[in-house]
């Protein structure tokens, strides 16, 4: 009883010593969840997205156009016949 009453290490060193058992076990459960997160993961890279087709890209770029008033039906219908016959 002495001991504890003289030489004892104090509250300082209790809560310490909780302390570095929390990050110890947090440690040690965080590298488990990580391990285990990197071994289920996919490996394989996704595939490259494919690119659009260009004469999507240019009819809807005719048809915005259209939509604001830029163009009038007849142009439209010219240019989307165009765009069309070449491909």
């Amino acid at each position: 009883m002495v001991g504890w009453m003289d030489g004892g290490w104090g509250t300082g060193a209790w809560v310490l010593m909780s302390l570095s058992m929390l990050v110890f076990w947090g440690g040690l459960i965080a590298v488990a969840v990580w391990v285990v997160h990197s071994l289920r993961a996919d490996r394989t890279p996704p595939p490259p997205p494919r690119p659009a087709s260009t004469t999507t890209h240019a009819d809807d770029l005719l048809a915005e156009r259209f939509a604001r008033g830029e163009i009038d039906e007849e142009e439209f219908t010219r240019r989307r016949r165009v765009l069309h016959s070449s491909t």
